[in-house]
């Protein structure tokens, strides 16, 4: 079976940087490990959802470009342990300073709030419920790694040279994947997706979901 993005952000975030996590977050470190393997996934299928229409690839695309070009040169891939330490200072004070506000690079708030919408509560709710973290850990898992995913993108657009279309179905092909694999990723993803909660994706769903996840600028 052929690598999935959530699978090569995922590799990229063992060893220091899912040690960081999990002291951050007080959480043992195999329970993080499942959490964030199941939450990446969860977070590349839902902008994938709202990149399959050409506003919301090129408004991604965009935030992209503008806002979270960080790779290194040599490497062609962001330093996610840095990044992450990063995060955990200016986000969350880990490094002894608030940034106020924070950078678009690190408003994980507000990135949040585009991949998800109205339903962070539900993915929140529903990411502590699979793993066993608590719903507060959970959002602060999700937090840290929303800048790492938009990093991580914007290298993958940089080093494929893809242009708004390309990374809509990049992301598209994501989400695809991650549905019919289904499992503990795939239920989460559903639920967070499904949101007038009867269980199916339906126009209701995408209308909603198209006036809410990037629907604004940061």
């Amino acid at each position: 079976m052929a690598r999935t993005l959530a699978d090569d952000l995922f590799s990229q975030l063992q060893g220091l940087p899912m040690q960081q996590m999990a002291r951050q977050l007080g959480a043992d470190p195999a329970q993080l490990s499942q959490a964030v393997g199941a939450a990446l996934p969860m977070m590349l299928g839902a902008l994938g959802r709202n990149a399959q229409e050409p506003a919301g690839a090129q408004a991604l695309f965009g935030a992209l470009q503008r806002d979270h070009a960080t790779a290194t040169p040599a490497a062609g891939m962001p330093d996610m342990g840095g990044l992450l330490g990063s995060v955990l200072g200016g986000v969350f004070g880990g490094g002894g300073q608030v940034a106020s506000p924070p950078s678009r690079q690190l408003d994980a708030g507000g990135i949040l709030g585009h991949i998800f919408g109205g339903a962070q509560p539900r993915a929140e709710a529903g990411l502590g419920q699979a793993s066993g973290l608590s719903s507060g850990q959970a959002g602060q898992l999700l937090k840290m790694l929303a800048p790492l995913v938009m990093a991580f993108l914007a290298s993958r657009v940089r080093a494929g040279q893809l242009d708004a279309g390309g990374l809509g179905n990049v992301l598209g092909q994501e989400r695809t994947r991650v549905q019919q694999q289904g499992g503990l990723a795939g239920g989460l993803l559903t639920s967070v997706l499904d949101q007038n909660g009867d269980g199916q994706l339906d126009m209701g769903d995408l209308v909603k979901l198209g006036g809410s996840l990037l629907g604004g600028r940061r």
